[in-house]
């Protein structure tokens, strides 16, 4: 007794926490907090270890993280990126191959390699749906469709899809997820390494728009439940239009089923099951935050134009439906868009709300990648950017992405200490696409396409590389750009010194935060004093300083 009470003392002196008898290594010093979104007016950063922190991502492709010795070359891949969070399955089939056996083994191999390389990690919960289907469920789940039952469709056929209306397969589903966030709370809480959680993958309903299992159409006919009644009457002003006018084209009803308030149409079986799926996804959340409340989100599987429900993944997260989440599955800290759709601004637009910050998890890895970065950090603020799929690389440092992956490495303290105040914002151009106006700091900014110049032969072609930049004031009439295939001229806002002029232009880069100059561009790379430039193909940071005049 004395013995423990003399090493209790030591550790109070020390200021070392000391762990319970069978406790796991890794248990956190509770001075530090946990990763968590810090939300201030409309804007929302994520914060780990007590900093701001932007997620420079990348998540790989499915089955890659299912193998410790595939994943070898990857993260030196990944490194040579510039590359700080990797957003990796992980896979209920393998972490309880038998019901209630739990195997960690993988998961831990996984975080081990992720703190050797230095990058942090958001786990995707392969849970009862990847892409719709329940592919990743054990096989003692597959096999048992009496106990796990499925999704049926009109003609009443099962489908590869758990239905969300059967407690043993929330529950099944749950015991795992529970297990999950325990397990990485004992091994990671010190350390970080896992900083966020998605909650199951592209959530949604095929090949019909909603569920036609006994227990589907029993809910069907019901009420409405008040939870989203009650939510639908506080946000009524700022509903998402499609759910807006389908609920005002019924009468704004506040009792009745569901096509008694929404009319009887494909798309009031996709609010039907949307709801469904955002409480499973609540459920399951909720069961993890108890254990290890890191942020957590669901992503969304984007509809294409003209498409009808179930010809896409019905009842997701999508802009039509958000609300219906919002409402059904409090304890997710935003929803999010995978990207494989043309319309970048669009689409994040409509998932940048005052209640949902950006961030984008998945996307196409493509060429456009590199400046649909920055501006997805500049003009939203994102949390973080992920091409999908990006160790599928052979040449990972000659990647557009990783170029610009290093200037946004660089730029991150500044980025991060600057959202806040609205001094930063970005520009992403094509040929359909090639100006925008930036208004900052008592300038106009008229930001172009670099083959608007037409200097290129290829400024010719139908179609242009997709460019973009990010801007960024640092004092007064000094700013920032960061990007690839931009040129920028000014305007003063003052009437009675109307005329921008260049006082300097210097490019150079950031070290551990602070800025060293290289070339002075005040000849020819800035026209004689005309203008900003980045060429296309080039990727550089350049400091700028204007003045006013008559």
């Amino acid at each position: 007794m004395r013995v423990r009470l003399f090493v209790g003392l030591l550790a109070c002196v020390l200021s070392v926490p000391i762990l319970a008898a069978g406790s796991e290594p890794g248990l956190a010093d509770t001075t530090v907090a946990l990763p968590h979104l810090q939300k201030r007016g409309t804007f929302t950063r994520l914060i780990v270890k007590g900093k701001p922190f932007l997620m420079v991502g990348g998540e790989l492709g499915n089955s890659s993280a299912s193998d410790r010795a595939y994943m070898k070359p990857v993260w030196p891949k990944l490194a040579q990126m510039h590359v700080n969070t990797v957003l990796l399955p992980i896979y209920w089939e393998l972490l309880e191959p038998q019901e209630g056996q739990f195997s960690f083994g993988l998961i831990d191999s996984l975080i081990a390699d992720a703190r050797q390389h230095n990058m942090k990690l958001v786990l995707l919960w392969f849970g009862a749906w990847k892409n719709s289907m329940s592919c990743y469920v054990p096989e003692w789940v597959k096999t048992d469709t009496k106990r796990f039952p499925r999704v049926q469709n009109k003609t009443g056929r099962g489908q590869e899809i758990l239905t969300p209306f059967a407690p043993e397969n929330l529950e099944a589903d749950r015991k795992a997820f529970v297990a999950l966030m325990r397990h990485i709370r004992a091994i990671d809480e010190r350390d970080q390494t896992v900083i966020m959680v998605q909650v199951e993958n592209e959530i949604g309903m095929l090949p019909d728009a909603r569920d036609y299992s006994p227990a589907a159409n029993t809910a069907f006919q019901q009420a409405v439940p008040k939870p989203l009644i009650t939510y639908l009457e506080a946000h009524k002003a700022s509903l998402a239009p499609a759910l807006q006018t389908a609920w005002q084209a019924n009468g704004s009803k506040t009792a009745g089923n569901w096509e008694a308030l929404f009319g009887k149409s494909l798309a009031t079986d996709e609010l039907f099951i949307a709801w469904y799926f955002a409480q499973y996804a609540n459920r399951i959340a909720e069961a993890g935050k108890a254990q290890y409340p890191l942020p957590m989100f669901v992503n969304a599987a984007l509809n294409r134009p003209n498409v009808k429900p179930g010809d896409y993944p019905s009842g997701g997260p999508l802009p039509h439906t958000i609300d219906v989440w919002k409402a059904g599955a409090p304890a997710l800290d935003f929803l999010s868009p995978d990207f494989y759709n043309p319309d970048f601004k669009l689409w994040n637009d409509q998932y940048t709300r005052a209640d949902n910050p950006l961030f984008i998890p998945e996307i196409k890895f493509d060429a456009t990648v590199a400046a649909k970065a920055f501006y997805a950090v500049g003009h939203y603020g994102a949390l973080g950017f992920s091409p999908f799929s990006i160790e599928s690389t052979d040449k990972p440092a000659e990647q557009p992405i990783a170029r610009s992956y290093d200037l946004l490495t660089q730029l991150s303290p500044l980025v991060l200490a600057q959202q806040e105040s609205k001094t930063m914002n970005g520009m992403l151009f094509d040929r359909k696409t090639a100006t925008d106006t930036i208004r900052m700091g008592g300038y106009t900014f008229i930001c172009k396409h670099d083959y608007t110049l037409g200097w290129s032969p290829k400024a010719k072609d139908e179609e242009w590389p997709m460019t973009g930049a990010l801007i960024i004031q640092t004092a007064s009439n000094e700013f920032t750009v960061a990007g690839t295939g931009v040129v920028i001229t000014f305007l003063s806002d003052d009437p009675a010194a109307p005329v921008a002029g260049i006082a300097r232009i210097d490019e150079g880069k950031y070290v551990n935060g602070q800025w060293v100059a290289g070339r002075r561009m005040n000849g020819d790379q800035d026209h004689q004093g005309r203008h900003l430039r980045i060429p296309v193909d080039e990727f550089s940071i350049q400091k700028l300083k204007l003045y006013r005049y008559k």
